[in-house]
């Protein structure tokens, strides 16, 4: 290939040509024109003249450059010119091509992979042989292999299928493949890197391994942009009060920010928030402070925009409800449930908990956070060898008093305890009962409040001790301990010197009982007495792209006990393991340790950022240019021959000839107007909706727009077609009587042409129909309703740029509620808010509002599948909302149809009484 700045050629020896148009001019000269043919008249007008030899006239210099041109244009077409080139390869050798098939290769895939096929291009065209190498596990847990030598055609299909995996890259690996290969030289390296170096090692081997590639020839990498570099989602770390959640990036250059999503089971958005990178920090953190209800639905968080495994973190019941184990050893809970001693323990763990009962035998089989042991003075047999094994491990082990431990106890205790306990107020005493003192900063419970209506009438005491106030979490007034704890190895032992019911006081039956019970479950780490005894299975594993898909064939079941030690591999994929009621989540965050970037190479080996190609192929045009001048070439030969005669019109008609061949060969220009849109917006009627650029909501407006026009199709005579998507920006709206419009918080700044026109649409007849679809938020979440969400801030900065009329809620009298079905509320997929319209339509545009503004998620509840099905649940009404939505969408479309042909039905009375006259 030969490259002259910014135009390379693919052929480069047949510029050779050029250097014969001098002998082509020469030729072109010497070489007379045809004769002219006239009609003589009668050979009497010859008399009189005298012969002489004529001198044939020659080819006119004008003509002679338009064919030197001709010529010249088809040698440069041949020679296969090539504006802008991207990558630019040698002309012979071998090209090797690394490809970076990670989890950090995801975000940017398609684009990766466009780059990778404009690479292929020019080699196809340079006719270099390839050798592919990827640097991630294959799935099949095999080792690393380079592809052989192919052609550019069969390396083509070999990355068109791949997809990014679900785990880090093996560079290791990857360079001891590169290093065994036998190659001869010269060798091209052109590596797509995703600039992230996961270990220390992996940046001494990526050095290594170009310093090798550079001795065999040319080596470039192509890398992400810094912007666009992946990040990772950590899973989020409990704490007293949310949820904290650590973002991490590449570069620590500038400040930014990150939203991050929580979404539950169903797929419904429950939180949203942010995160902000400072400059020159790599972590961000945010905290989910939702309620208790709110955060055990979270099933899933995931960084907003970013598509790979790296920014999901999914959620199991560790970060829910945590398991906790409950045993007393008395027998009244069937016969007296409210005298049981586990009764109010079993009340006060429910809300935030997974309880369980059963022996200290059954509630070891399986993991456990917590175990709550109700007045049991002595645990006899090898159920004490197991607790203390458990405790050293990571349980924690709270038992309560009660007039078996006041007489005897045993040594899983935190304190030694005096025989007979104490009692406080009764007949017999003079002592009233104590009351609790303020938690210290040293306690898990401090910052409670303690109520003053708590009231201790017995309870054991401890012996004194010189750490006996270090071990005591919770004391009486009096200073004798009500609540002491020891750490035991990774556990802790606690004890509560009152009973767990309210026998000895109304501790048990206390809101303060509850929050004290929550901190000390959060103190668990969790852990099983049996590690090797339970396999968790995969249940459903992350793609690449962070979607949560059926596990493959190779991915095998965790040991329990070896869980916490689990890594993402090919066999063990992140995803969710064990059973669909106990499900352990394994993430790819904790297996990331840092993301550096590659910053050190080898002198002389080439970095820069891939893109997509700029390159652009001017054989095509060239030939295009080169048939049109022959054209008019003819023409222009032919008129001199006289062969036209003087008919103009057959010279003009041969120079259109040209124009429109020279039109039809030229690419197409994405300026002109296509009218195929116009055509297919018209006729057939479609309803239509508004892309935001974010493809789930997208796809869902699509579905919902599809599924609502089935449902008009079965219930009314309306007949359409499939819907249509609009570009604010470049698509006309006046085709469509209604359009849905999903507000997404990164709605770009429409342009002032955008806004006229979105104005003249709803001026002229047209209704916009404005979704937020935040009222999941404000449902999920109470006190949010009298603060905006980021949606509802967006459509108010576009609202403010455009001559809105004033707005109402919708009247009970308002044509949408009965202009098919008679309804009077506007579901979706949530319910309840405020749908907003027009305050005085009046008799313009017929009386249908050209604004109509919802936070319902409207779309979604519509939404079907290729087979019809809904595909998004509707909370919390089920099927019976989903009915109702769907009759608001059939009243929303018969009112932009039809107007308000049904208001008419108020003068029915006068009309029948003027017929009866």
């Amino acid at each position: 290939m030969l490259t002259l700045g910014s135009l390379a050629f693919a052929s480069p020896w047949l510029l050779m040509a050029l250097l014969a148009l001098p002998l082509l001019w020469w030729l072109l000269r010497v070489t007379p024109p045809a004769p002219r043919y006239v009609n003589f008249p009668a050979v009497s007008l010859l008399s009189g003249l005298r012969a002489r030899e004529e001198t044939p006239a020659r080819t006119p210099w004008w003509l002679l450059l338009l064919r030197l041109l001709i010529a010249a244009l088809v040698i440069l077409a041949l020679a296969h010119p090539i504006l802008n080139p991207g990558t630019r390869l040698a002309d012979r050798g071998t090209l090797l091509l690394i490809v970076d098939d990670g989890w950090a290769s995801a975000p940017r895939w398609q684009r990766r992979m466009q780059a990778i096929s404009d690479v292929l291009d020019e080699a196809e065209r340079l006719e270099r042989p390839v050798v592919v190498v990827t640097t991630a596990p294959p799935e099949d847990e095999g080792p690393l292999r380079a592809s052989g030598v192919l052609s550019a055609v069969d390396a083509r299909r070999l990355i068109q299928a791949l997809r990014p995996k679900p785990w880090p890259v093996d560079r290791l690996a990857a360079a001891d493949v590169v290093h065994g290969l036998e190659l001869s030289s010269p060798l091209q390296t052109v590596w797509f890197t995703d600039d992230i170096l996961a270990t220390p090692d992996e940046a001494q081997a990526v050095y290594d391994l170009t310093e090798h590639l550079q001795y065999m020839g040319p080596a470039e990498l192509l890398g992400e942009p810094t912007a666009s570099r992946a990040r990772v989602l950590l899973p989020p770390v409990e704490n007293r009060k949310a949820l904290g959640v650590a973002v991490m990036r590449s570069d620590s250059l500038g400040s930014a920010s990150v939203w991050i999503r929580g979404i539950g089971e169903r797929g419904q958005l429950l939180a949203r928030l942010p995160a902000t990178f400072s400059d020159g920090e790599l972590t961000a953190h945010a905290e989910i402070d939702v309620p208790l209800e709110v955060r055990n639905r979270l099933s899933r968080l995931e960084i907003e925009g970013e598509q790979s495994a790296g920014a999901v973190a999914l959620l199991d019941e560790r970060w829910r409800r945590r398991p906790v184990g409950l045993y007393s050893g008395d027998t009244l809970e069937a016969a007296q449930p409210l005298l049981s001693s586990i009764f109010y323990l079993d009340r006060a763990l429910s809300p935030f908990s997974e309880v369980r009962s059963g022996t200290v035998a059954q509630l070891l089989e399986r993991e456990l956070a917590v175990m709550f042991l109700a007045d049991i003075g002595v645990v006899v047999g090898p159920d004490g060898k197991a607790i203390e094994d458990w405790v050293e491990k990571g349980g924690v082990l709270v038992r309560f008093a009660g007039q078996k431990m006041a007489e005897k106890t045993d040594s899983l205790i935190p304190v030694t305890l005096r025989t007979g306990g104490r009692i406080l107020g009764g007949a017999l005493t003079w002592t009233q009962p104590a009351r609790l003192d303020a938690f210290e900063e040293s306690s898990p419970f401090f910052g409670l409040d303690v109520p003053k209506d708590v009231l201790v009438a017995r309870q054991v005491l401890a012996e004194p001790s010189l750490d006996l106030s270090s071990k005591t979490w919770a004391r009486l007034t009096d200073g004798t301990p009500l609540v002491t704890a020891e750490r035991r190895g990774r556990g802790w032992a606690v004890l509560f010197h009152t009973t767990a019911n309210t026998e000895w006081s109304n501790l048990a039956i206390s809101g303060l009982f509850v929050n004290m019970l929550r901190r000390i479950v959060e103190l668990a780490e969790g852990v099983s007495s049996n590690v090797h005894s339970i396999t968790l299975p995969p249940l459903q594993v992350l793609d690449g792209f962070g979607r949560l898909v059926d596990p493959p064939a190779t991915a095998k079941p965790i040991a329990d006990g070896m869980f916490k030690r689990a890594v993402p591999s090919p066999g063990t994929p992140p995803g969710y393991y064990g059973d669909p009621g106990a499900r352990r989540a394994l993430n790819l965050g904790p297996a990331i340790a840092t993301l550096d970037p590659i910053e050190s190479l080898p002198q002389g080996v080439s970095y820069r950022e891939f893109a997509e190609s700029g390159e652009t192929d001017l054989k095509p045009l060239l030939l295009a240019v080169a048939v049109a001048l022959i054209l008019i070439e003819m023409a222009i030969s032919l008129r001199l021959r006289g062969l036209l005669g003087g008919d103009r019109r057959a010279a003009a008609g041969a120079t259109s000839l040209s124009i429109l061949v020279l039109g039809a060969l030229l690419p197409p220009n994405p300026a002109e107007a296509d009218d195929s849109f116009a055509l297919t917006a018209t006729l057939d009627t479609r309803l239509a909706y508004v892309i935001t650029g974010d493809p789930e909501v997208d796809e869902m407006s699509r579905a919902g727009m599809r599924g609502l026009t089935q449902i008009l199709a079965r219930r009314t005579a309306f007949e359409g077609a499939e819907p249509i998507g609009l570009d604010p920006e470049g698509d006309e709206f006046v085709y469509f009587p209604m359009i849905y419009w999903p507000v997404v918080p990164e709605l770009a700044m429409l342009s002032e042409d955008a806004i006229a026109k979105v104005d003249s649409f709803t001026k002229n007849g047209g209704t916009m129909v404005f979704d937020t679809r935040e009222q999941q938020l404000i449902s999920a979440t109470p006190g949010l309703s009298g603060n905006p969400g980021p949606a509802t801030r967006r459509l108010r900065r576009l609202l403010n740029r455009l001559d809105v009329p004033p707005l109402t809620p919708v009247p009970q009298q308002h044509i949408l509620t009965k202009a098919f079905y008679l309804i009077q509320e506007f579901p979706g997929r949530w319910t309840g808010g405020r749908v907003w319209v027009e305050r005085h339509a009046g008799g313009v545009n017929d009386g249908v509002s050209g604004y109509i503004i919802g936070d319902h998620d409207w779309a979604a509840a519509w939404a079907t599948d290729d087979l019809g099905q809904p595909i998004a649940a509707v909370i919390p009404g089920g099927e019976h909302q989903r009915e109702m939505a769907l009759r608001f969408g059939v009243n929303l479309v018969m009112y932009t149809l039809t107007g308000n042909y049904k208001a008419d039905q108020v003068h029915v009375p006068a009309i029948l009484e003027r017929l009866g006259q």
